[in-house]
């Protein structure tokens, strides 16, 4: 019997929006799909995206990712890439953006957590947040050095 070649175990692949969880506290969390081009779809393949900064809106109807940076290769050998901020649509259910407007209307965000390739599809994480102020900020911040300080007082201990 002839031995088959398997192709390795290919990680999916992973972007997180970690400044989300800083700038907002997180409630619902829903997955959607993306309408991308070839070029998009690549660049996430290749972890060239970045979601700080981006949002959720809906627009007629329908639900966009606005201000996701994908660095696109260009076609030409000095390996130049162009930064594409364009509008992405969202693909949820009719249900689903009904529940999200209407979140919207009472003064929460739809942020995207993350962003993967999970086999042939891409698929975003947005969540509702409601923006935290700066003293929420702060607390954050005095938690995790407090963690942290704790963490390697045990690694040190022992």
């Amino acid at each position: 019997m002839p031995k088959t070649k398997h192709k390795p175990a290919k990680k999916p692949t992973v972007v997180d929006n970690r400044r989300a969880h800083f700038d907002y506290t997180l409630s619902e969390n829903l997955t959607a799909g993306l309408v991308l081009s070839g070029k998009q779809v690549r660049a996430v393949r290749d972890n060239r995206v970045q979601l700080k900064g981006a949002y959720v809106v809906v627009r007629n109807g329908e639900l966009w990712l606005q201000n996701a940076s994908f660095s696109l290769k260009n076609g030409g050998h000095d390996g130049e890439s162009v930064i594409d901020t364009s509008p992405i649509k969202l693909l949820v259910k009719k249900k689903q953006l009904q529940e999200l407007a209407s979140a919207r209307t009472a003064g929460y965000t739809i942020v995207p957590t993350k962003l993967f390739a999970a086999r042939r599809f891409v698929k975003v994480e947005i969540a509702l947040g409601k923006g935290k102020k700066s003293y929420d900020k702060r607390e954050t911040i005095k938690r995790r050095d407090s963690d942290r300080e704790a963490r390697r007082a045990i690694k040190g201990a022992r």
